[in-house]
Order: structure tokens, then C-alpha cells, then sequence
């Protein structure tokens, strides 16, 4: 049996309207037409056509595209935008009902996507608006780049780039231009651009099944904003790839879609279609923007990347293209009050990296090397660490595992990072014949190669035991002073962390520890069988916690009957290294004695 994609909608039909209305809820700057439903026309609040003295910009199509169109209505961008249904071109009552209410004596352009239907139900409502009296331009938006040179008369496409065509407009508009200039400056902008989307999958219709045109292991190139086919489908590729086919079909001086040579200034949009993360729609940007400077040899001014013209969830994205001058740039970075146009783009880029800072309180002279000869203290602390590293290593599958049940899955993965790296930075750097500076150097480790909040977890423990261990730094470490390390890390984990004992953490299996050490050296135990009494209070607090409900990380989230499955993997953890430590410690003592 098949059924229809999973949506968070009410009846399909009604999708438009009441995506309309959550609109204009959110955006008070908006507002919709009288005799919504039937006409679903966006426009500005302060907009009334008996008092605007400007040119009106008004665009629209059919809806799945959203943000556009009626997310650029605003000061600036959009005075109205008119909505159809779901890739459908919106009623010639709409596009006329729009134009009236927003035009006043400056006249309107209308912005119109190169399809059909758009030009034919836009170019009546323009014809009647004339008879009218209304004075009326309209620009055809079609800047596709996917296809071969279309001998017909259907045209390029109009996608995303048609969004850069509104802002030039709108801030042209805004200005106080007349309607002849507006248009020509829209004009002029929508010949500038080209543009070209890939997808891994089509998009889904509100109420309909999804398709499977494209397979799992498929990609299409140049398929349209409602999920028409494309130029070609083949393998799914590197997004480096990808982009560089993007790149070459847009600026191929063959077909001279776009009039862009070396030593141009240009502007670039990196546009979601809808079901791809900003995550990677981020990564096609980086790749782009030193590929058109390298490899074509142009001045990238404006990176615009986002959710700009989407396809309702289709997993893809656009690259649009734009010839950029001065003027072109001014438009572009004008203010505007249209919700979706994006902040923070506008101005010169600076380099995109600067330089990290040194810490002031720690130079690279400064760094510490592994002593030629090791004290007594020195192989002892060696070996503790080798032995307490080694387990983590020999455990990160069973701490997955346990975590994979109440977490995230990866404690294990992310403790051998942080296991490998003490291992492997032991061997040069780590200062073993001085505790304090060790326990830091092992806290440096940890903060690079753990990550997590385990990881920040850790740093915090070794953080805190390295204070504590420095103000003893005039007189040899001692039991004591190891007990004292503890119980501050323990101090500073809670403080940071918000967790203490019960709470189903790594402090399940310490917090015992350290009060059994303590308590052990008061009463004058021998320090080396004081930590191995120790050392079972550890792993008796982690093997308790299976019957602890969560209070703090991941674990809080997941039912008590999941949790009570497996123990805490961060206690059996912080056991493991613990008890493998103090073994290694009386291993040492029993072989120099």
C-alpha cells in the first residue's frame, strides 16, 4: 500500500491560505486582501494605492517556493506578491486585485517568472490594468542555465536569480525612480544573471506520494523549481564537483548565457530548494566562492546563501550567478523591511580568516618536552597514565554500545580520540617528572582531539586538578595532595555541570572514589591501598547508576526503562581509567620495593 508523504499540514488544499496567514501573524508589516481565500495577494501595511507615491514592484507565481514571493514584500524590496496554489500560476483576478491595491499614480512593474502560465495570467492582468489607466511595465524573468539554448518559444526558466531581480527593483522603487528607470534597472539586472540547481530528489506535493524518480544512488542537474526534469542523472557526486559543473555550465562562454568574463565583478546565491541543510548549502558556498576567483578569475563581492526560492522539500540547491557593478551593489545592499531578504551580506568581505591569538600566559618557548630521564615519580605517573589510556582504548566499543541505548551513541568513539592522543603526546611533550604541568599537558590533549561535552567535561577535571596540584608545587606531591586534585575536579565538573551525585554521571563513579580516598588516608591507610579501596568505590558508583534515573546530558531525555537496561557508559568510563590507574600505581610500587 503506498500513502502520502508525512506533512505537519491540515487538509492539502488549504495550505496556501493558511500559509498566508502564519504569515502576516508573524510579519506585522504585512497584511493580505479582502476576499482571501479565493485571492491570496501579500502586500505591504503601509501601502494603500490612493497614497503611494512611488512605483509599486509587485511579483508572484505559483506557491512551494516559499520565501518567495511573498516574503520580499517589504519597504525596499516587494510591494505585493501574488500567490497561486502550489505550482500553479496564480487567477488573473488575483494578479488585478494586487495591482490595485498597491499602485498608485507612479504605476507598478510587474517581475515575472519565465513559465507559461505566469506570463500568460501576469500579461491579461497587465492589459486589463492599462484599459484601466494603470500604468503598467512588466519584466520576464528567465535566466536558467541548465539546458541548451532553447530554439522555441518557451524560453530560459525563471529560478532563484529572480529574487536578485526584486531587490534591484524594489531598492530602484524605493529610491524615487520613475517607473521607465525601475523597469530598465530590472531589466537590465535580469540579463546579468544565470543560474542552474541540482537535486538529489524530487520534491513532494502536499497530500501526494513521494517520488522515486532519481533512486538512491542518482543525482539530477538542471531540474526546474517544481521538480521538472533536468539536463542529465548521473552518479551523486562530491559537492566539489558539483559545484565545478555548476560553475562551468552557468559562465560556458559557448552558449553566453551570461555576458561574465575575467576581471568581472559578480555576485553569488547559493539557494536551499528546500529539504537541504544550511549545513551543506554553507559547504557549496565555500567551494564556489574560490573557484569563480581562481578558476575564472572574478571579483566575488556578494555571497548570498539560504532559502531564497525553494521547491517545497526538495533536497538541492541553486547557483545563481550575477554581473555586478556599483550601481548593481547599492541596490543590492539598499535597506530593506522584507522579511526574508537576508541581513549581514551587505559591504566590502574582508579576508575570511584571521589569525588565532596566543594565550598570553603560555608561548610556544614556553611548551613543555618529555624529560631525557624519568624520577621514580615520573615512571610511576607513565605508567598510570599508559594503563589508565590503554583501557579506554580496549572499552570504546562496550561504551558505545551502552551509549548507543541512552545517548548519542559515540562515548566510546569520543573517549578513544581523547585515549589516543594522551598515548601519542605522552611520548614528546608531556613533562612527567612534574605532576602539575603533566595533568595540564593531559588536559591540552583532551581539549584537542575529544570534542563533546565530554571532552569540555575533562578539560574542566584536569583544569582544576592542575591548580589545585601548582599551589603544592614547593614541596614533592603527595597522597594528600592527589586527594585534594580530585575532589577540586569533582568540585569544578559539578559547578560547570550542573551534576553531582545520583545523577547518572561520570561523578557517579569518582565522587565515591574521592570520599573513599579520603577518608582511607585520614584514618593513616597506606596511600597504595587507599587507592585501590578507591578504586572499587568507582566501579561500584558506575555499576550503580543502571538503577539511577537520569538528571543530566542526553541520557535525562531517554525513557527509565531504556535507561535501566545498561549503566551510565561516562561512570564506567571514569572506573575504567580510574581503577586501571591505581593498579598500574601498586604494579609500581610492588616491582621498586
Amino acid at each position: 500500500m503506498v500513502f502520502a508523504a508525512k506533512k505537519f499540514i491540515n487538509n492539502p488544499n488549504d495550505v496556501v491560505t493558511e500559509f498566508i496567514e502564519g504569515l502576516v501573524e508573524t510579519y506585522h508589516g504585512l497584511q493580505y486582501l479582502d476576499g482571501f481565500p479565493e485571492v491570496k495577494v501579500v502586500i505591504r501595511a503601509d501601502v494603500s494605492a490612493e497614497k503611494y507615491d512611488k512605483v509599486a514592484v509587485i511579483s508572484g507565481g505559483g506557491s512551494g517556493h516559499e520565501p518567495a514571493h511573498a516574503g520580499y514584500v517589504g519597504e525596499g524590496m516587494l510591494t505585493a506578491a501574488i500567490c497561486g496554489d502550489v505550482f500553479a500560476s496564480p487567477p488573473v483576478d488575483s494578479i488585478l486585485a494586487g495591482i490595485r491595491a498597491v499602485t498608485g499614480t507612479e504605476g507598478c512593474l510587474l517581475i515575472v517568472k519565465n513559465y507559461t502560465g505566469d506570463r500568460l495570467n501576469f500579461g491579461l492582468a497587465a492589459e486589463q490594468a492599462k484599459s484601466e489607466g494603470y500604468k503598467v511595465e512588466t519584466v520576464i524573468v528567465g535566466e536558467d542555465c541548465a539546458l541548451p539554448p532553447p530554439r522555441g518559444i518557451a524560453g530560459r526558466r525563471g529560478l532563484a536569480g529572480t529574487v536578485l531581480v526584486h531587490k534591484v527593483a524594489g531598492a530602484a522603487a524605493e529610491a524615487g525612480l520613475s517607473l521607465e528607470k525601475v523597469a530598465a534597472e530590472a531589466k537590465c539586472a535580469s540579463e546579468m544573471v544565470g543560474t542552474m540547481g541540482v537535486a538529489l530528489s524530487v520534491c513532494t506535493l502536499p497530500g501526494q506520494v513521494t517520488s522515486d524518480r532519481l533512486g538512491e544512488e542518482k543525482m539530477e542537474l538542471g531540474l526546474g523549481i517544481h521538480g521538472e526534469p533536468g539536463a542529465a542523472v548521473v552518479d551523486v557526486q562530491p559537492v566539489d564537483v558539483v559545484v565545478s559543473h555548476v560553475l562551468q555550465q552557468i559562465l560556458n562562454p559557448e552558449t553566453n548565457y551570461v555576458p561574465i568574463t575575467r576581471g568581472n565583478r559578480v555576485v553569488l546565491m547559493v539557494n536551499g530548494l528546500g529539504g537541504t541543510p544550511l549545513m551543506e548549502l554553507m559547504i557549496a558556498a565555500g567551494k564556489a566562492v574560490p573557484k569563480l576567483q581562481l578558476e575564472f578569475g572574478l571579483a566575488v563581492d556578494r555571497v548570498y546563501t539560504g532559502f531564497f526560492m525553494t521547491s517545497l522539500d526538495m533536497a538541492g540547491f541553486s547557483i545563481s550567478i550575477m554581473k555586478a557593478d556599483q550601481s548593481i551593489l547599492d541596490r543590492l545592499d539598499a535597506p530593506t523591511k522584507a522579511p526574508n531578504w537576508p541581513v549581514g551580506t551587505d559591504g566590502n568581505r574582508p579576508p575570511a580568516k584571521t589569525h588565532v591569538p596566543v594565550p598570553p600566559s603560555r608561548s610556544i618557548a614556553e611548551s613543555h618536552n618529555r624529560p631525557q630521564e624519568l624520577s621514580k615519580e615520573g615512571r610511576i605517573l607513565e605508567a598510570a597514565i599508559q594503563a589508565a589510556a590503554t583501557v579506554i582504548i580496549s572499552l570504546k566499543d562496550s561504551l558505545n554500545e551502552w551509549d548507543a541505548k541512552v545517548g548519542d551513541g559515540d562515548c566510546g568513539s569520543t573517549m578513544y580520540r581523547g585515549a589516543t592522543a594522551i598515548l601519542e603526546d605522552m611520548k614528546k611533550y608531556y613533562p612527567l617528572n612534574d605532576a602539575a604541568e603533566t595533568v595540564n599537558e593531559i588536559g591540552s590533549s583532551i581539549k584537542r582531539a575529544m570534542g563533546g561535552t565530554s571532552g569540555i567535561i575533562y578539560h574542566l577535571l584536569c583544569k582544576a586538578a592542575y591548580a589545585e596540584l601548582k599551589a603544592n608545587a614547593h614541596s614533592e606531591v603527595t597522597a594528600k595532595h592527589w586527594c585534594e586534585a580530585l575532589k577540586s575536579s569533582i568540585t569544578s565538573v559539578s559547578k560547570y555541570g550542573g551534576a553531582t551525585a545520583g545523577y547518572r554521571t561520570m561523578l557517579d563513579a569518582l565522587i565515591p572514589a574521592s570520599q573513599v580516598l579520603e577518608e582511607k588516608l585520614s584514618a593513616g591507610e597506606d596511600p597504595i591501598s587507599a587507592f585501590i579501596l578507591s578504586a572499587e568505590a568507582a566501579t561500584a558508583g558506575a555499576e550503580s547508576t543502571i538503577q539511577m534515573q537520569a538528571q543530566a546530558g542526553r541520557s535525562s531525555y531517554v525513557s527509565a526503562e531504556i535507561i535501566a537496561t545498561v549503566p551510565d557508559p561516562g561512570a564506567m568510563a571514569a572506573a575504567g581509567w580510574y581503577c586501571a590507574a591505581a593498579r598500574a600505581v601498586k604494579e609500581q610500587y610492588q616491582s621498586s620495593s
